[in-house]
């Protein structure tokens, strides 16, 4: 997700630190009545799941109650920055990495390392990549509240009616490029083997990790022009050999909207999306949908959080609300409400619970992918720096600038990391 906050997020983020000294020493609350102020984005639906595990924590913690509001994607970050400038600011929030790196740089989340080492906060039943992904400067900042993974959906109903071969865990771009014109051809045209994610930076990242490279090395980026421009170049023969659409087509589905992505509206044989998004994208078609990882050794990919629980450096109820994240993330009752609405629990034996659970087909689909995928993954880089959700827009614009055929890969490659590194560099 991509919110852009500028000015006002480090004015007040800068008047935080102004107020803050120092960390909290973490008290307990033993009998004394509390009440967790909880804050995050989402719909109806997450905020009904979400008040209900809260409720069966303070069944078994009459003490403790929660004040929670939520709102949806647009405008959260500019709030959440405003609230934590005071000094009562949500005890605990949710965030992602768009600015998980952010915050923990300004000390506005509480480093919860200390909790870890001592037991308090288990993450022992998280795949290890996915603890570490919540850390920042060696410090845990974030608990994953949910696990997601890139996942290509290609459309299987299709696959069977043109008698072509089901796309393979570990297949390399060519073999897909391959794969693809056979669609592309049997449609005669109707419908393109594979979306062009050249805009998309997750794919990017991962073609580039296969290569033993980075999106990111600290604060600039991680890969060379001749890198980004040999993707582009990539894409755009993919394009010209008919196995990619054309450029308004592609258009269509960059944004990342779930409703136009080219899976579920017809225009494609795959998109390529995370694996958590296959229940939505399989209401907008007919056809059956499966999951496949993207193309390349998948230890490439690493366990990802689809967002994170952080816990404000100014709260008094510091431990309290270590074990509020301790349930979140670990009791196999509190797993079985919040379900997948927010990707897959984190804690790989709760997740067994939950699957078992289920009755929604592509949903328990979602969870034997990652189930199976998971012990492949590679280590997990760095959370992203500061300024990613910035590159994020700025790599979307290159790839269209060669989609259209405004500029050539290298061209387009050069100017993305001149703007990208300036913006790392701000």
């Amino acid at each position: 997700m991509t919110h852009a906050p500028g000015r006002v997020l480090a004015a007040v983020l800068l008047m935080t630190l102004a107020g803050c000294s120092g960390d909290p020493s973490p008290t307990g609350t033993g009998n004394q009545k509390v009440e967790i102020d909880v804050f995050w984005w989402g719909g109806e639906k997450r905020a009904e799941l979400t008040e209900q595990a809260l409720k069966l924590y303070t069944s078994r913690h009459p003490n403790v109650t929660f004040k929670n509001h939520w709102q949806g994607n647009q405008g959260y970050y500019d709030n959440l920055a405003t609230e934590a400038a005071g000094p009562n600011g949500p005890d605990l929030f949710q965030i992602d990495d768009n600015y998980l790196t952010e915050y923990a740089e300004r000390n506005v989340t509480l480093d919860l390392s200390p909790y870890v080492t001592s037991g308090a906060l288990d993450l022992s039943k998280l795949p290890d990549s996915l603890a570490k992904y919540g850390q920042v400067g060696g410090r845990t900042v974030g608990v994953a509240g949910a696990e997601n993974t890139p996942a290509m959906v290609y459309n299987r109903s299709l696959v069977k009616r043109l008698g072509v071969s089901e796309p393979s865990v570990g297949m390399t771009y060519e073999q897909l490029f391959e794969w693809a014109t056979q669609i592309t051809d049997r449609t005669d045209g109707a419908v393109a083997g594979t979306m062009d994610p050249s805009a998309d930076y997750k794919a990017l990242w991962l073609w580039l990790r296969a290569q033993g490279k980075e999106l990111y090395a600290g604060k600039q980026m991680g890969f060379t022009a001749a890198d980004l421009g040999a993707w582009f170049d990539m894409w755009k023969q993919a394009r010209d050999s008919g196995a990619a659409p054309g450029a308004a087509v592609i258009k269509e589905a960059n944004g990342g909207d779930v409703t136009k992505q080219l899976v579920a509206t017809g225009r494609a044989a795959t998109s390529f999306m995370w694996s958590n998004q296959l229940p939505e994208l399989q209401r907008g078609t007919k056809d059956e949908l499966a999951l496949v990882s993207y193309p390349g050794d998948p230890k490439g990919q690493w366990a990802r959080a689809s967002m994170y629980w952080s816990v404000f450096r100014g709260t008094r109820y510091a431990d309290t609300v270590v074990d509020v994240i301790n349930f979140l993330v670990n009791d196999p009752e509190a797993g079985k409400i919040l379900g997948t609405e927010r990707g897959l629990s984190p804690n790989t034996d709760v997740r067994k619970v939950v699957g078992e659970s289920l009755t929604d087909p592509t949903a328990r689909a979602t969870i034997a992918f990652e189930n199976a995928i998971t012990p492949r993954f590679g280590a997990a880089p760095a959370p992203p720096p500061k300024g990613h959700a910035k590159i994020r827009t700025l790599l979307t614009a290159a790839a269209e600038s060669v989609q259209t055929g405004a500029k050539s890969p290298r061209q387009a490659a050069d100017q993305f990391l001149n703007q990208a590194n300036a913006v790392l560099a701000g």
